[in-house]
């Protein structure tokens, strides 16, 4: 990645910097983005689906656990750090489905590999991804550890199924 390369190069100048590498779903109250969507669309369709069997993976972090790694790389990371920023290491796509499902009162179901462009429009991509990553090494520099709700207790507490919220 050309911008993490830049960060890096500025190391050699005397310039503390890191990248901060998210979770492709940060989550948390308020969020807008892909759990957000992934709700509206089993609203909107009336089932809560997920690719094939569902057993692909979605790495996810909670926006304040997020927020709390890009202050500590600010105050400690060392100069060039790529730093991860992941509590759930790989959430079964299914399981997401279900707990949207069980929410809102809808079945989770498999969608053909085929339809998924069709019933997930432009999420299709990114619902198919399967995705792990680990924050070992980030813990182990900086001491951060999650400390909010992971992805699925997080869908648990129904904010994202308030209207106003999804």
């Amino acid at each position: 990645m050309l911008a993490e390369q830049m960060v890096s190069s500025l190391a050699s100048s005397g310039v503390r910097s890191s990248s901060v590498r998210l979770s492709p779903t940060v989550h948390g109250d308020g969020d807008h983005n892909f759990v957000a969507a992934f709700v509206g669309i089993a609203r909107d369709k009336r089932v809560s689906g997920y690719i094939g069997e569902g057993q692909n993976h979605w790495p996810a972090v909670h926006r304040f656990d997020a927020a709390r790694l890009f202050r500590l790389a600010l105050e400690r990371a060392p100069a060039g750090s790529v730093l991860h920023g992941v509590a759930d290491e790989g959430v079964p796509v299914r399981a997401i489905a279900e707990v949207i499902g069980r929410q809102l009162d809808l079945p989770a179901t498999s969608i053909a590999p085929e339809e998924a462009g069709e019933h997930f429009g432009w999420l299709a991509g990114f619902v198919a991804l399967d995705v792990r990553a680990s924050s070992a090494l980030t813990r182990e520099r900086l001491g951060w550890q999650p400390t909010h709700p992971g992805l699925i207790d997080d869908l648990e507490q129904g904010h994202y199924f308030r209207k106003s919220g999804a």
